[in-house]
């Protein structure tokens, strides 16, 4: 098991499902973890409860993604406290599905404000900071490529950018040492997208492994990525969905 003791990680959307299981994942390994959330204080003071009652140092920040400039003063503030930031996940997102006419500008400044625009603000506050040879590491999603469904249309399209600014960005900082890399989630069992929902049986239908993923799994691959050791893996994207319509 490596280790990540001195190093400092920020983790967006960690209260709740993949997120929360990267922010355990993380602390596991050593890493002082500062996580956001915008809504569910109580999950959030539950998550950092069960960490902190290991001995593992973990803390949350209120943020909202939605809104230009409360990322960059989370970073800031997750900063202050540890002296330095190593590793940053961008792990929140929204998904609005509706019948494509039914859409509003509204929802496209939502979508793209909170899958893209904020990846962006975060990436930009972090590399101004960062020490060398930090990691970024973005989740977005495989309908980013197999959009197996409808009224995915604005959702699917914040999730494709994140592949070109992904790949730009390890360019970017690749002189420093930072890697940037992409994991494209399939169907995980969170809260958003239950192994029993209505349309579970239809997703398990399109997966060579027929049946979802654990949030585990994605932050495995995290862990993966942010292994001292593996300083050679940037601008990758990689596909994390049980073999979906492959």
């Amino acid at each position: 098991m490596f280790d990540l003791k001195n190093k400092v990680a920020f983790v967006t959307g960690g209260s709740r499902g993949i997120g929360a299981a990267i922010v355990g994942k993380l602390a596991a390994h050593g890493a002082a973890v500062a996580f956001t959330f915008v809504n569910g204080k109580e999950k959030a003071d539950d998550l950092v409860a069960e960490l902190t009652s290991k001995g593992l140092q973990v803390v949350a920040m209120q943020s909202d993604n939605a809104k230009e400039g409360a990322v960059t003063s989370a970073i800031e503030a997750t900063i202050s406290r540890f002296g330095r930031l190593d590793i940053l996940v961008n792990s929140a997102g929204i998904y609005v599905g509706k019948p494509f006419e039914e859409h509003t500008f509204e929802d496209y400044d939502l979508i793209m404000n909170v899958n893209v625009k904020s990846v962006f603000e975060a990436c930009l506050a972090a590399s101004r900071k960062m020490e060398d040879s930090g990691r970024i590491i973005t989740i977005g999603s495989n309908m980013a490529e197999r959009s197996g469904t409808q009224q995915a249309t604005l959702y699917s399209t914040s999730k494709a950018a994140l592949t070109g600014f992904t790949r730009g960005l390890s360019r970017d900082l690749g002189s420093r040492g930072i890697t940037v890399n992409l994991i494209q989630p399939g169907s995980v069992d969170t809260d958003m997208n239950p192994a029993d929902s209505d349309s579970a049986d239809f997703q398990r239908s399109m997966m060579a492994i027929p049946k979802y993923g654990r949030p585990e799994h994605i932050a495995d691959t995290v862990a993966f990525l942010v292994n001292p050791d593996n300083g050679y893996t940037t601008g990758s994207v990689l596909t994390i969905d049980g073999g979906t319509l492959s």
